[in-house]
């Protein structure tokens, strides 16, 4: 391995404190821009509040996790831009990311009573397929949720690393 490769991946890894406390504070973050919007107007019925926000939440938590090590790792040595830029792409992506696969796999689990039995050829493809309908319409419906206020503190994280990772 290079040595230039070797300092990049030892400071890849954040400290496990701040990587855990940063990825509460994060899906706490996201989940209260998720239900800023929507107080006051009903629009998000009482009855799925919990459940959406839990959703939020815990892909917003599992993107930083997985993002904090390739934020640290891209931006390694790099430009205050490139730190932004990576923090706010990888991050942003990740969030979503992670959210809409849990989306799937609860949509999945809604759809599967309907489906064949696991491993025929035919499950295979509803679950595929259910898969691929759900992560879809989690990006029609789902990524405006994250606007403004999602957007406004991924911003603000964004920034904060590119000033921080010196």
């Amino acid at each position: 391995m290079r040595p230039g490769l070797r300092s990049r991946l030892a400071a890849s890894r954040p400290p496990t404190r701040d990587w855990l406390l940063g990825a509460l504070l994060w899906g706490a973050a996201i989940a209260v821009s998720i239900l800023l919007p929507h107080y006051g107007e009903n629009r998000l019925p009482e009855s799925h509040r919990a459940l959406v926000l839990a959703l939020y939440f815990v892909g917003a938590v599992l993107g930083w996790l997985a993002a904090l090590p390739l934020v640290r790792f891209f931006s390694h040595g790099q430009a205050a831009e490139t730190r932004f830029a990576a923090a706010f792409l990888l991050l942003g992506i990740s969030t979503a990311g992670f959210t809409a696969l849990i989306f799937a796999l609860h949509y999945r689990l809604f759809y599967s009573q309907w489906h064949e039995p696991f491993g025929t050829m035919i499950w295979l493809f509803q679950f595929v397929f259910t898969s691929a309908a759900a992560v879809y319409q989690f990006a029609v419906l789902g990524i405006r949720h994250y606007l403004p206020f999602g957007l406004i503190i991924l911003l603000a994280v964004s920034i904060l690393h590119a000033r921080r990772s010196r």
